[in-house]
């Protein structure tokens, strides 16, 4: 076996009653964008403890998050992020959302060109807007590493970042 050392900064809460500790993990003057998928958390009762726990906090929604998404509606997510000074991320829900939210917050900083680079030409993400998760669907482990997948023209393509 290799030897090696591991350093993860991501808290979990897990168990009944958690949504309401985001309030506690996301900065009091935070502008945050909601990033969600198909908009089944409107129907099933998190996106309504989503809300509670931001409090006072602006915020505002971009959802429409597809399985396996796609670049055309991630990048669409950016002039909402730009006009109004969003600066913390909040992906409620599965792996797909939450690697939308990944690729969201290093493209929402990017300044080597095209965001696709990210990922098509492996450019470095120097920077990038901070994210939490609401987990909905434990399936990828999406929630606690750094990679995701992004599709694009039909290709899914990794991306990662140390």
């Amino acid at each position: 076996m290799l030897n090696f050392s591991f350093h993860n900064p991501t808290s979990i809460h897990f168990g009944s009653g958690q949504i309401e500790t985001i309030g506690s993990e996301i900065p009091a003057d935070a502008k945050v964008l909601v990033v969600y998928g198909g908009g089944s958390i409107k129907n099933n009762g998190i996106f309504e403890q989503v809300v509670a726990a931001l409090g006072d906090r602006e915020w505002h929604e971009f959802s429409g998050i597809e399985p396996n998404p796609n670049y055309d509606t991630l990048i669409k997510a950016l002039p909402i992020i730009n006009d109004n000074n969003v600066d913390y991320l909040l992906a409620v829900g599965g792996g797909s959302v939450i690697d939308s939210t990944k690729f969201i917050a290093a493209a929402a900083k990017f300044e080597g060109g095209e965001p696709w680079d990210i990922i098509a030409k492996r450019a470095p993400v120097t920077q990038a807007l901070p994210l939490g998760v609401v987990l909905t669907l434990p399936a990828t482990g999406s929630e606690s590493n750094s990679s995701g997948v992004v599709t694009r023209n039909g290709n899914k393509l990794p991306f990662g970042h140390l």
